[in-house]
């Protein structure tokens, strides 16, 4: 059969085939109130052994290169005296950050020392009592962290095994310093890291982040001046990215992220480059260590993956798949061999003139609206807004979701911010996934190319990736705008942007299971 018989008739049997406009407002997604506390079906996840050690906790200074030093906490597997245990022990970098956070770490730490491990948690060049300039995720703390695996695994105590772990920045870190491949790297566990700071982070589409500048202000407020100096993806932003080395990335990764974290996308591309030794969970949760979040899957999963890959341990389990996914925002936990699934189905959906979002979206069609450069002020004039009917059964999206929107500008250029939403009976409308591009990066990040007012461009947008479940009697809806604060600027020139529907004309692809 064509596949385009087959979308159509998935389309048709889903009740996609005519919809109404989206409410003016739409809710952020739940932090997954509804979610379930059980683990996974799957030893890995069940792993825990008693503890042996107590703690012993000492302050060092770690040599650097270039004669400066770090500044770490180190925990240690201690004796019932409290001294240091005798014997060698694997290592863990428990974060590499710039926050600060030595004690609070430390005590999350606790856990693996008491089963055998020596934790180290240190502060990033330039932050904490670590001298020098904070560069975020710079060659120069790169090498530091490099520095830093290679002291560790020198120790009398050491065996020469090192993994690294990390939240956000220090999830980040782990895979950067994977990649520069210290001899005595063993493993790591990112948590809500990225695959590429320009792209998952800073310039989001091309367009600055104004939920990023916060952070700025508050952790690197030298990095304002230096990254609007970079709006373009160049070497500055390469010496950052994951994603420029992938090749490098051999270490066995296990990657902790979450369905409603901001960051999910940089977490997927790792897994989509890397299979071979990346293992990905994805769990209900927003940015930060599951740690007290809805279905915690507790610190057995990563006792099991030090265990197997630093202490090396006869019948450590490892995940019984490649992909442990949370359907959300309730179904629970399902295993995959890969990610977006095996079976997975597309389903195109064009944007009708009248609102609809549908298999057949009519007749071709112009709608316009205006350019919204206020943040957060956009009024119904500064969107159009699609949705599908009810839904006659559920529908399970799992991966990326694509648009392409065919539009013109009447400025020299524009930004299209697209959120896709899940809209109940009662007018609720939740955020599942969003993506946005500044019309002048329609060819890529590199280099800027201009745009002719009034001449129309087909923009491909990717959202981020997703696996949530619409349920029967909601509707799938979808908003395109120009401005998507604080996730983006409000910085597109004035204008208006016009928007062809219809047949022909702009339409999403979902990634159904």
């Amino acid at each position: 059969m064509n596949p385009l018989k087959i979308m159509a008739a998935l389309s048709t049997a889903l009740g996609l085939t005519c919809g109404s406009a989206l409410p003016a407002a739409a809710e952020p997604a739940p932090e997954a109130a509804t979610a379930a506390r059980s683990l996974p079906a799957d030893p890995f996840f069940a792993y825990d052994r008693p503890a042996e050690y107590g703690v012993h906790r000492e302050r060092v200074t770690v040599p650097l290169r270039d004669g400066s030093h770090l500044a770490c906490d180190l925990h240690r597997p201690a004796a019932p005296d409290g001294t240091p245990a005798p014997g060698r022990f694997p290592g863990i970098v428990y974060d590499y950050n710039a926050y600060d956070q030595l004690g609070p770490q430390g005590q999350a730490a606790a856990y693996f020392v008491t089963r055998g491990y020596v934790a180290a948690v240190c502060n990033v060049r330039g932050s904490g009592d670590s001298p020098g300039y904070l560069d975020p995720f710079s060659g120069q703390e790169q090498r530091d962290n490099y520095d830093l695996i290679e002291w560790l695994a020198a120790q009398p105590w050491s065996t020469g095994k090192i993994g690294q772990t990390g939240v956000s920045y220090g999830g980040h870190s782990s895979l950067l310093v994977a990649v520069n491949k210290p001899p005595h790297l063993a493993a790591i566990i990112p948590v809500d890291g990225i695959s590429d700071w320009y792209e998952n982070t800073i310039y989001r589409g091309g367009i600055y982040s104004a939920r990023i500048r916060d952070w700025q202000r508050s952790v690197a407020p030298d990095t304002l001046v230096t990254y609007a100096q970079h709006p373009l993806y160049d070497d500055f932003w390469r010496e950052r990215s994951v994603k420029s080395r992938w090749k490098n990335l051999d270490v066995p990764v296990l990657e902790i992220a979450g369905w409603y974290d901001r960051y999910r996308q940089g977490m997927v591309e790792n897994l989509q480059a890397r299979g071979r030794n990346v293992w990905l969970v994805s769990g209900p949760w927003v940015h930060g260590w599951p740690a007290g979040q809805p279905a915690d899957i507790g610190n057995g999963a990563y006792l099991a993956w030090w265990d197997r890959w630093l202490a090396r341990r006869p019948g450590t389990p490892l995940p019984a798949a490649r992909v442990t996914s949370y359907e959300v925002p309730g179904t629970g936990w399902q295993q995959f061999d890969s990610w977006p699934p095996a079976g997975t189905r597309p389903v195109r959906l064009g944007l009708g003139a009248g609102g609809t979002l549908a298999a057949d979206p009519g007749r071709p069609a112009t709608r316009t609206f205006e350019v919204n450069t206020e943040p957060a002020a956009g009024g119904p004039g500064q969107r159009l807004s699609f949705a599908t009917g009810p839904l006659q059964r559920d529908l399970v999206l799992a991966g990326e979701i694509q648009a392409r929107v065919r539009a013109s500008f009447t400025a020299a250029d524009g930004n299209i911010a697209v959120v896709v939403q899940d809209l109940a009976p009662d007018g609720t409308a939740t955020r599942i996934t969003q993506g946005w591009l500044k019309a002048s990066h329609r060819s890529g990040h590199e280099r800027a190319v201009p745009v002719r007012p009034g001449k129309t461009y087909d923009l491909d947008i990717r959202t981020w990736p997703t696996h949530y479940r619409v349920a029967a009697g909601h509707s799938i809806a979808v908003t395109v705008s120009s401005d998507d604060y604080p996730e983006i600027d409000s910085d597109a020139p004035a204008g208006r942007v016009s928007v062809r529907l219809g047949h022909g004309g702009s339409n999403i692809r979902l990634t159904t299971l």
